[in-house]
């Protein structure tokens, strides 16, 4: 019998964290895509334990690459940006939903030099609405985003948005992953 792979570990302690932090949850969910769901996927519950994002910061950073920033939307990635930034060094971005109506009027928090190399970070990806906006906003402001990382893809149209804009999405695991896990 072959040994399983360290990313097939890595996978496992991943959603043995997730289910365990109850980040994963069945009933009757109305998504902030507006889509109906029967499972809902809160990565907050997992965040909001030091172990569990230290267990986040460790496979992202893995993955990170050579890339100039990290750059991730309020309130649900900023806990995996910064924590990511600590581990790997890298600068990082925090994106807005809604820009500032006051003082700067700025969609976002940090530097993007011209021609930066920034790496999305999500928690979430559903229909890819949010990394959408903010491939946007990173490269309105000069930044080059080729690939995004998400801690769980919902498997429901992310990845084919985001190709679309040519940005290559990233899952550290997909909610089938979570779905056979939790049978």
């Amino acid at each position: 019998m072959k040994a399983p792979k360290e990313s097939d570990r890595e996978k496992a302690r991943l959603v043995r964290a997730l289910l365990e932090a109850e980040a994963v949850r069945f009933g009757d969910f109305t998504l902030a895509s507006g889509q109906k769901s029967d499972v809902y996927v809160d990565v907050k519950r997992a965040w909001t334990d030091p172990a569990r994002l230290g267990l986040l910061a460790e496979l992202l950073a893995a993955r990170v690459g050579s890339v100039d920033r990290l750059a991730g939307m309020e309130l649900g990635a900023v806990p995996l940006v910064v924590a990511t930034a600590l581990r790997t060094g890298h600068r990082f971005v925090v994106l807005r939903k809604e820009a500032k109506d006051h003082g700067t009027r700025q969609a976002f928090e940090g530097e993007i030099p011209p021609g930066a190399r920034v790496l999305l970070i999500e928690d979430v990806s559903t229909t890819g609405g949010s990394s959408a906006r903010s491939v946007e906003i990173l490269r309105s402001a000069g930044g080059v985003v080729d690939r995004a990382l998400v801690v769980v893809d919902r498997e429901n149209g992310a990845r084919e948005r985001l190709a679309a804009l040519g940005v290559r999405l990233e899952p550290l695991v997909t909610l089938s992953d979570l779905r056979g896990a939790s049978r």
